[in-house]
């Protein structure tokens, strides 16, 4: 059954900027994928693993027995059936940002054709934007991948593909990533319909190559970094991370292995930005400490995103 949303609570959610900010995100990250789909794959007709390369090989097998359609057509069809297999087979816990999304990419690649047809940028004779294949597969899969990990920082995804691997997953029991990898390389091989054996090869690279990228961009895009301090004058240091960067510590206590002194130490998930400013306040102020800092690119449970530095002193005044 679908879940039952009050009115207030929805007219709540409207009213939020999580709720604008995310959609925002989620219009911007679909805006790259019809681009990159759109610009640097569609002219070639590469039949990659996903929902759009499968809409391609559609489109040209219905060509080859004279029918006439548009792949963002296709694309808007295969995401409709799609996301009624999940809601039947899978319960509807595909989320509503995904179905959302999916159902965006169609729209979004006609947008494109309205702006500024594809056919307009390629030069005469060529078969490609860039005028070379594999440059096209590059940007292609910077672009794309790059969309992808930004829609999965707001807990949404292009679909799809996504829908399929959930699908197998809880019939055949394999495991997520496994399912949307063999969905993948079976729409890849539908490419033989319509292309020769070396534009399937590279449609396969392609969809390997998007998958490295995605891990290396949503890694970028979560790292934090984690930091330990050992320094006699700690209780200033955890007011500066407490009150000045607004974010929690832990404070644990220890002894030297050398002298058998007793310490204590202060472990903290910052940012980047707020790595900096830390390192700059204990300088500034002359403070001895012995530090350590690694990078962390998955936090689970409680983390609020970067705040203004100094906003909870703004509030207490």
């Amino acid at each position: 059954m679908m879940p039952q949303i009050s009115f207030d609570k929805a007219v709540k959610t409207l009213g939020t900027w999580r709720f604008w900010k995310e959609l925002l995100i989620m219009l911007a990250g679909m805006l790259m994928t019809a681009i990159s789909v759109y610009y640097f794959n569609l002219p070639l007709d590469l039949v990659t693993g996903s929902v759009a390369g499968l809409a391609i090989a559609v489109v040209g097998i219905l060509e080859s027995i004279g029918i006439v359609a548009k792949v963002s057509l296709v694309v808007t069809i295969i995401n409709i059936i799609l996301l009624i297999l999940a809601y039947f087979l899978v319960g509807g816990n595909f989320g509503i940002k995904t179905a959302f999304c999916a159902l965006l990419l169609g729209p979004m690649m006609d947008l494109c054709e309205a702006i500024l047809p594809y056919e307009k940028l390629i030069e005469p004779g060529a078969t490609s934007i860039m005028g070379d294949a594999w440059i096209d597969v590059v940007v292609f899969v910077i672009v794309l991948s790059a969309a992808q990990a930004i829609l999965f920082r707001v807990n949404a995804s292009t679909g799809g593909l996504d829908i399929v691997g959930k699908i197998l997953n809880k019939f055949f029991y394999l495991d997520i990533g496994t399912a949307v990898t063999i969905a993948g390389v079976v729409v890849c091989l539908t490419g033989f319909a319509i292309n020769p054996f070396r534009m399937v090869v590279l449609g396969l690279i392609t969809t390997f190559l998007n998958g490295v990228a995605i891990d290396w961009f949503t890694v970028s895009l979560n790292r934090r970094k984690r930091v330990c301090i050992i320094s006699d004058d700690y209780e200033r240091i955890r007011k500066h991370i407490i009150e000045d960067l607004v974010r929690g510590c832990s404070l644990y206590p220890l002894e030297g292995g050398y002298h058998r002194d007793r310490k204590v130490e202060i472990q903290a998930i910052l940012t980047k930005e707020e790595f900096g400013n830390l390192m700059n306040f204990i300088r500034n102020n002359d403070i001895k400490a012995f530090i350590t800092a690694g990078n962390v690119s998955e936090i689970y449970g409680v983390w609020r995103e970067q705040k203004s530095i100094g906003s909870k002193n703004k509030k207490q005044k």
